[in-house]
């Protein structure tokens, strides 16, 4: 990370201390729950369980629920498994294309040390 995105740092903290508190091995919405606990704690504002309508020409054509977006601006995707995977990140670009955001964070509980990535349209 290059310090020019001070939010995504600010969220990658609080995820580190969820980790680091909890662990790995949890259901994802374990790490949810403490996640959006541990953003509020930081001041951030959280919108839990995010529903984007996908829309062509006119038409809803369907709708993608991304696990939170923080402060308006970056969705995050939470995952608790063994290995991020390309279907993953497809996810939560498809969850950017459809909110009209450009940041984006794929954190992953499922090893012992957290995983990330951060993707930008």
């Amino acid at each position: 990370m290059d310090g020019k995105d001070p939010l995504t740092h600010r969220i990658l903290a609080a995820a580190f201390e969820v980790s680091n508190s909890l662990g790995h091995g949890f259901l994802e919405v374990v790490y949810q729950k403490a996640l959006v606990h541990e953003l509020i704690l930081a001041g951030m504002t959280v919108d839990r369980e995010k529903v984007f309508k996908v829309i062509y020409k006119g038409a809803d054509i369907g709708t993608y629920i991304a696990d939170m977006v923080v402060d308006e601006q970056v969705v995050v995707e939470l995952k608790s498994v063994e290995a991020l995977n390309p279907a993953h990140t497809a996810q939560c670009l498809n969850y950017l294309r459809a909110s009209g955001l450009k940041t984006g964070l794929l954190l992953n509980f499922g090893k012992p040390r957290i995983e990330y990535k951060r993707l930008v349209l």
